[in-house]
């Protein structure tokens, strides 16, 4: 058992380092797609093909001078940030790898737990800073993302019925002959849009709206801790592309073409960055209230009784 335990936290520890190196290697793809798109060539100078820019930049962070809003309430204002990427690197814990880690019967509920906890660091670290814009910011994206989260839950629900578990593993189990994606299209592309609005990305990035906000919730942010949101919103795109390949991509954890169509939707996250345009607020809620709710409703009363039909027969 200590043994089991031990082997746990050091796979748990690997699996942190790998993250962290994922997303500064994530920043670095952001930039070079975003500056083809813009016809330019993104970062190329610090290192080969500019392959040491995210760490440079890490360096340059979280060495620059932590700013502390006189006015501000410090302890939430301090630990928001280290919560939050807490958080982020917390819901990977549930993700099984080869050495299964701490993967257990109820990871999909846990994954929901956890990334609902989130929307708790972002409106702290717009309050406590006792900034107007960084307050907007803050009520901005709790609102936005307890919206998205109803409509996510419920689209979830649907593959949970198929797949009559909360358990992670068994959602690549009952896709080795068919890949969910084409069995709920509808509730796979809304699963897409909702996870944009939930991660905050464009073009639902109204928490960092810079031509309104200043920047949103992190106007007040500088060095390590500016870093370390933009570590956990990263890092969370990571994860929820890695969830999408899971759920309708096939999800074979043991194939390298699991890595493969994680880089691809990771890449369609930063393609709709380079696209498409901020959406308009109003329109974002009545998207999900009025168009996302009522149809993965409606798609989850089909699936369950379809669950049901084959459940019984």
């Amino acid at each position: 058992m200590f043994e089991d335990t031990v082997l746990m936290l050091i796979f748990s520890v690997i699996l942190i380092i790998c993250i962290l190196i994922s997303i500064a290697f994530l920043t670095l793809l952001e930039r070079k797609v975003l500056g083809y798109i813009q016809i330019c060539k993104g970062p190329n100078k610090v290192g080969y093909l500019g392959l040491l820019q995210p760490f440079s930049d890490a360096i340059k962070l979280f060495f620059k001078e932590q700013m502390y809003p006189f006015m501000s309430n410090f302890s939430l204002y301090y630990f928001s940030p280290v919560m939050n990427l807490f958080l982020t690197l917390l819901l990977w814990m549930s993700m099984p790898f080869l050495s299964i880690n701490f993967n257990f019967d109820l990871s999909l509920l846990f994954i929901l737990c956890v990334s609902s906890l989130g929307v708790y660091t972002i409106m702290l670290a717009g309050w406590s800073s006792n900034s107007n814009y960084a307050m907007l910011g803050g009520l901005r994206s709790v609102a936005q993302t307890i919206s998205y989260e109803v409509s996510l839950i419920l689209i979830l629900l649907s593959f949970l019925f198929m797949i009559l578990s909360f358990n992670i593993i068994n959602l690549s189990e009952f896709q080795e002959n068919i890949w969910f994606m084409f069995i709920l299209l509808p509730s796979c592309i809304m699963w897409v849009v909702s996870s944009l609005a939930e991660t905050n990305r464009t073009p639902f990035d109204f928490a960092e709206g810079e031509s309104e906000l200043v920047s949103g919730f992190n106007v007040e942010y500088s060095s390590g801790g500016f870093a370390m949101i933009f570590l956990a919103e990263y890092g969370n795109i990571l994860f929820m592309s890695m969830l999408c390949s899971m759920m309708f991509l096939g999800g074979n954890l043991s194939s390298f073409y699991f890595f493969f169509k994680l880089a691809l939707i990771v890449f369609f996250w930063l393609w709709v960055r380079g696209t498409l345009p901020r959406y308009r607020y109003d329109k974002l809620m009545y998207l999900t209230w009025k168009g996302y709710l009522p149809s993965s409703l409606n798609i989850l009363l089909f699936y369950l009784s379809v669950s049901l039909f084959m459940f019984m027969f």
